[in-house]
């Protein structure tokens, strides 16, 4: 039996739309951050996403998870790469840290990755060790020109190291987690399962915020800032990026899929130049390079002996 040629090209596609998808998440934070509070602006993200799959899961005759311990698994995955991750990630940002140390310190995924799959006797070779640290290397120069770039309040204290350092050790352990316990399960319903579990563990923590989502303007009515970007949020982010990253993950080996993460600051580099004219430089661009060979490294197919 022969995959469809359409079929082959979309698997193809998908690192590569799943990179796309996935770096517009920084500019949604820059759209968005201003007009919410972190906890509840996920919140509502998650409570949204799970609206949108629910029909669809109805109506296309979608099967849920065959047991209790697939729900269990994917509720874990669900708090580590929903909860733990974004919520770290947007805690951090709000409490101070800029975006570039953000992405350095989450950009350490598949280094740790890495780590772990060698130590648990899976083989990562000396290319793939090499491209790792070529893609973490160019990392370094795209975000470094934004170190300190916020001004006095751009600056890290322990608060939000422990927020970002939450989020690398929430995705890291969420993408081995899942690989190692979830089984094959239509990724619909998969979804549906982790933001059910993502949410009731953040909307405790959103209550406790004092400050209110701002969805109207004195001036312009909608905030629309605020709505476009939970409308990405919902749409692209979660049913199009995190669906990517879940089929991603149950496909592909941990190290390879991991290491496109690598590929997010540069990629959010170049939409962040188109939209918010943020130079590129020499720098920028010898990163993007570097990292774009680092990762074409590990996500190579060995030679066949």
């Amino acid at each position: 039996m022969t995959v469809p040629v359409k079929d082959n090209a979309w698997l193809r596609a998908m690192p590569w739309v799943f990179v796309l998808i996935w770096s517009t998440g920084f500019i949604v934070a820059r759209y968005g951050m201003p007009h919410a509070p972190p906890m509840k602006f996920l919140a509502v993200r998650y409570a949204l996403s799970i609206l949108c799959f629910l029909p669809w899961i109805w109506f296309s005759g979608v099967k849920w998870p065959a047991n209790r311990t697939q729900w269990m698994h994917l509720a874990v995955t669900g708090v580590l790469m929903h909860a733990g991750y974004l919520g770290g990630v947007w805690a951090a940002v709000k409490a101070g840290m800029g975006s570039g140390l953000s992405a350095l310190i989450v950009g350490i995924q598949p280094v740790l990755t890495a780590i772990w799959l060698s130590g648990t006797g899976s083989k990562v070779s000396h290319r793939q060790w090499l491209g790792l640290l070529l893609g973490f290397a160019g990392l370094v120069l795209v975000v470094s020109r934004k170190f300190g770039a916020g001004g006095p309040g751009d600056q890290a204290n322990w608060l939000n190291l422990s927020f970002a350092v939450m989020a690398l050790f929430a995705i890291t352990v969420g993408t081995l987690y899942q690989k190692r316990f979830v089984t094959a399960c239509d990724v619909r319903s998969a979804n549906a399962v982790q933001l059910l579990a993502a949410l009731l563990v953040t909307l405790p923590l959103a209550l406790l915020e004092l400050e209110a989502m701002r969805w109207m303007d004195a001036s312009a009515g909608l905030n629309w800032e605020l709505t476009g970007a939970m409308t990405w949020s919902v749409l692209g982010l979660t049913l199009g990026g995190s669906s990517l990253l879940y089929m991603l993950i149950q496909r592909g080996a941990a190290a390879s899929v991991t290491s496109l993460m690598y590929l997010v600051p540069p990629c959010t580099a170049l939409i962040a130049w188109g939209l918010f004219d943020e130079p590129i430089t020499a720098v920028t661009v010898a990163g993007i390079a570097l990292t774009a060979f680092g990762v074409s490294l590990v996500v190579r197919p060995a030679k066949p002996a």
